[in-house]
Order: structure tokens, then sequence, then C-alpha cells
């Protein structure tokens, strides 16, 4: 029996063109909205906290949102509302463990 390794997807704040994403504070923000979603469910003062299945952070310096495997187990739709949004706004991922070194931010161009 082959048993199922849970893993982390890690959004990164760059896009498939090596892109910066903005705002720059989009991995708080995104995590926010998932802070309701976390083991034994919502409580009063939770929104205060990050959900332990989806936190910002950052790697090799980008802001990314690393979001754990148990979040779909507990709530498919917040899962894909995640997914999607990486998929939305072409953002990188990287599954099971972080990237090595993602490619720069792009210069924004006016």
């Amino acid at each position: 029996m082959v048993s199922h390794t849970l893993q982390k997807v890690y959004i990164l704040g760059l896009t498939h063109s090596g892109r910066a994403f903005r705002p720059s504070d989009w991995a708080e923000r995104l995590a926010g909205v998932m802070s309701q979603f976390r083991p034994g469910g919502a409580r009063p003062g939770s929104h205060m906290a990050y959900s332990p299945w989806c936190v910002p952070s950052s790697v090799n310096g980008v802001r990314c949102v690393i979001v754990d495997e148990k979040l779909r187990d507990h709530e498919v739709m917040a899962w894909d509302f995640c997914m999607n949004f990486a998929k939305d706004n072409e953002l990188q991922t990287s599954i099971g463990v972080p990237p090595a070194s993602p490619a720069p931010p792009a210069a924004r161009q006016s």
C-alpha cells in the first residue's frame, strides 16, 4: 500500500514571465482571507492569526504563500481558491519543497 505524503505548495510572487506580482502585500492578503480555515474550525479571534495551512513567507527574497495540502482535506473550495488564485495570476508554484533559487523579479517597465 502506498501512503500519500502531505505536501506543501509554494505560490511565489513571480509571474511565469518573471515579473514581481503586485501589490507587494498580496501574500498577507491571501493568507488573511484563508485565516478562518484551520484545525478545529474558526473560533472567536481566530481571524487575528494566519491559518497554519496557508502562511505568508518568503523564499530567496521573493514573497510567497505556503499552502499545506491539509487545507484541501479540510475545505476543498478554500484549496481551489488558492490554486486558482495562482493560476489566474500566472504565478509560479513549487510543490513539496521551496524552489532552490527562483529567477529574480524583472524590472517594471513603464
